[in-house]
């Protein structure tokens, strides 16, 4: 039986839920790499009506919706969302907050969409808050939030990069978190995590050296349901949990500069 037709197969199943295995792809990808997939000029461009149909049962007018505010929604947003995991999670937390998935990995992006729909229409009326978008974040974030929309953004189990001269390839850098610090509102989020000591260094001494993050307490981490997800709701969060192996967090809060 061809792909297609084991997926065909796949969709005639009573639950519809989609299986991983027709969708793996290539565990990394060249984030500097040109990409074909569209590309929205602004945010007023993205047709939300397409990723939460619930909430814009009239569809998307960008005209009447970016001067209401409608456009800034969009809460959280998971960078390198993998299977969904993490979405899905967070979806039962805060079923009022919309929040995006950003994968680059065409086959990955488009079973997280088939996941969500299969959700959706197995619990009406649950997760229809959460959607994917296929896009590099790295060089296309400004084109789908403005200035101070986000209150949480997710780094979970990024690719390590590990040659030197790959580094410039890490999803948490200096010039990136400009752009973090410039979508996320005064006082949102960034988690982080990894099972890769260096670069779990490298992503706490990036945020730690930049003016506009500031690590959160212990003990506020402490009472953040969302902490407790960091590990377990990915996939590869799973794979080092069965192996035993250890995880390294950095979680620091956007700040305003002082005076």
């Amino acid at each position: 039986m061809t792909r297609n037709g084991k997926q065909m197969e796949m969709n005639k199943n009573s639950s519809h839920h989609p299986r991983k295995r027709f969708y793996r792809a290539r565990a990394h990808s060249n984030p500097l790499s040109d990409s074909h997939f569209p590309i929205p000029i602004s945010p007023s461009e993205v047709d939300y009506s397409h990723h939460y149909p619930y909430f814009y049962p009239d569809g998307w007018n960008s005209n009447v919706n970016s001067n209401d505010g409608t456009a800034s929604k969009i809460q959280f947003a998971d960078i390198g969302c993998g299977f969904g995991g993490l979405l899905v999670s967070l979806s039962q937390l805060f079923p009022d907050t919309l929040m995006i998935g950003m994968e680059l990995r065409d086959k990955v992006s488009e079973y997280v969409k088939e996941r969500i729909l299969a959700l959706r229409m197995s619990i009406p009326g649950q997760y229809e808050n959460i959607s994917v978008v296929r896009t590099n974040s790295m060089k296309y974030l400004p084109n789908y939030f403005t200035k101070k929309q986000l209150t949480k953004m997710f780094f979970l189990f990024p690719d390590p990069h590990f040659k030197e001269k790959n580094h410039r390839r890490r999803v948490i850098s200096p010039h990136l978190l400009d752009e973090y610090a410039y979508t996320l509102q005064t006082g949102g989020i960034i988690y982080t995590i990894t099972d890769v000591e260096e670069l779990g260094d490298w992503m706490r001494s990036c945020l730690e050296e930049h003016p506009l993050f500031q690590a959160v307490p212990e003990h506020e981490l402490e009472a953040d349901p969302v902490v407790k997800l960091l590990s377990g709701a990915t996939e590869e969060g799973q794979k080092v949990a069965r192996n035993e192996g250890q995880t390294f967090q950095a979680i620091y809060r956007r700040i305003e500069l002082e005076d």
